[in-house]
């Protein structure tokens, strides 16, 4: 029977390679159990047969001896025709026989761990390049290509359902099995040489094999290649005649990689809104809790616990707050999870929830409970029209000693405090953006104008709470007197901006008319 008119497929013979040697023995005895023929290579061969399994040596099959310091292992004819040929060929079937080509008919592999090797601090440029895979891709290409009679198997999440269907089947796979780990198959060889092209596209010359690979590193890639397994499929994007789907590097970290506890299914805006609240959450030390919506901050507080912080960040614009997301960076606790149950709340993203404060939110069965672990900054992508635009991410921070006081008036240290506050959460809000604060509290926040007056105006308008004895955050500089006035018209005593306007000495010298100190940062945050 030819192979296009076969559904299963028995597995008699199959070579094992590999790095990752993560439940590799419970695939092996079960393969074992319908007597298939297990060939491997060196290490793998090594775990295989200290676990009691009986193993043929891949340079048994090949006639041939691993060679080069292992480079070249299974490089062979004997390997890629075995894999290669199509079942019930009758030209393909002489071919095997006369040069006594042996088929194989599983192929598990995953490849050297080339982006882990990258992503160690000083590694050597000779090591980077030895962590470069050959024989392993070249074998999942040959197997993949020929699904309608070999199974490829590339990742390890495979296994459990793989040894299921191998003890259900009595030792073989279905086309729609060999399918998808095909599929699979060629979107890892796809990331495997993206990460191997994306990091060698950015070292212009070549090092010497002793060399730190990082000797002489280019900013950006020359080609930008992006190879991201789809997480899941969306109800729908920022509206509801839009498709959307989530994109993720299975890190397990950061808002693509969180975990939902509970609630509804996570939509694109949720998505947005809790990325930018958990970014601006991590901003902090002490337990702080941030209320966004739209992407903006509506209110922002630290506390000696995340009970105390949520209630000060709620304070700032309580009616905005109302639909809102939460991000904080402590464990949620029973005592604050009963105050936030009491407002209607999309979703929250904290690192933890107790068992109690789950308890709590378990009656408001569409809030959605994501459990996130920190991600490392990454570079930032934005789409325009036949293009991508790329940058580093803005980690950018100042210190109290990196600040320059431009008044005769230096802010109290008190001020200095919620100055350093302000800045924090001025650099996660849209420009242009204005934010008044307190104590590590915001009190009014003006996001998204197109004028800085208008921002300074609009954030004390928006105002709960009293902003006499605030101090101001602004994201730029300000490019005339007249936004500066606004801020002490509002009540803000103090300032914090980046300085850089070839009217600096004007603004210097308004704030000093009005008795407000003012320090710069030397760097600004605009966020678009």
């Amino acid at each position: 029977m030819s192979s296009s008119t076969s559904t299963a497929r028995q597995i008699k013979r199959a070579l094992l390679s590999v790095t990752d040697k993560t439940g590799l023995v419970d695939l092996a005895k079960a393969l074992a159990g319908f007597d298939v023929e297990l060939v491997s290579t060196g290490g793998t061969a090594r775990a295989l047969r200290e676990a009691g399994l009986s193993v043929r040596d891949i340079s048994d099959l090949t006639g041939f001896p691993e060679m080069l310091d292992g480079r070249v292992k299974t490089l062979h004819p004997r390997v890629h025709a075995g894999l290669l040929y199509i079942r019930g060929n009758a030209e393909h079937e002489s071919a095997i026989a006369a040069h006594e080509i042996q088929p194989i008919d599983m192929v598990v592999v995953n490849l050297y761990a080339f982006e882990k090797t990258a992503a160690q601090e000083g590694v050597i440029f000779g090591h980077l390049i030895e962590n470069i895979d050959i024989g392993g891709p070249s074998m999942v290409r040959s197997a993949a290509k020929n699904f309608e009679d070999v199974a490829i198997v590339t990742r390890v999440s495979d296994y459990p359902a793989l040894i299921a269907e191998l003890n259900a089947t009595h030792g073989a796979l279905s086309r729609e099995t060999r399918w998808r780990l095909a599929r699979q198959a060629f979107a890892t060889t796809a990331a495997y040489d993206t990460a191997i092209a994306n990091t060698l596209d950015r070292i212009p010359t070549a090092p010497t094999t002793t060399s730190p690979a990082a000797a002489e590193v280019n900013a950006f890639p020359a080609h930008l290649r992006i190879d991201l397994p789809l997480a899941q499929s969306l109800r729908y994007g920022e509206n509801p005649h839009q498709r959307a789907a989530l994109y993720s590097d299975g890190s397990g970290l950061g808002i693509a990689g969180a975990t939902q506890l509970q609630g509804k299914e996570l939509s694109f805006n949720n998505l947005v809104d809790l990325d930018a609240c958990w970014e601006l959450a991590q901003e902090f030390d002490e337990p702080a809790v941030v209320i966004v919506k739209h992407t903006n901050p509506c209110g922002a507080a630290t506390g000696k616990t995340i009970l105390e912080a949520y209630q000060k960040a709620l304070a700032c614009d309580p009616v905005s707050a109302f639909g809102g997301v939460l991000g904080i960076n402590r464990a949620v606790d029973a005592e604050a999870a009963e105050e936030i149950a009491k407002l209607f709340v999309e979703a929250i993203a904290a690192p933890a929830f107790t068992a109690d404060a789950r308890e709590r939110f378990a009656a408001k069965k569409n809030l959605r409970l994501v459990e996130v672990r920190s991600a490392p900054p990454q570079p930032v992508l934005k789409h325009v029209s036949g293009g991508l635009l790329l940058q580093d991410a803005d980690t950018g921070r100042v210190t109290e000693d990196e600040l320059k006081v431009v008044t005769w008036r230096p802010p109290t240290a008190a001020e200095l405090r919620s100055l350093l506050f302000a800045w924090r959460v001025c650099k996660h809000v849209k420009s242009n953006a204005i934010v008044y604060a307190r104590d590590g509290q915001t009190a009014g926040i003006g996001a998204g104008q197109m004028s800085r007056v208008d921002a300074a105006k609009f954030g004390a308008q928006k105002a709960v709470l009293p902003l006499q004895g605030t101090v101001a955050a602004s994201d730029a500089f300000f490019p005339f007197p007249d936004g500066l006035e606004a801020v002490a018209a509002a009540g803000a005593t103090a300032v914090i901006q980046p300085g850089g306007s070839v009217r600096d000495d004007e603004v210097v010298a308004a704030a000093d008319r009005l008795g407000i100190a003012m320090v710069f940062t030397g760097i600004r945050h605009f966020r678009h």
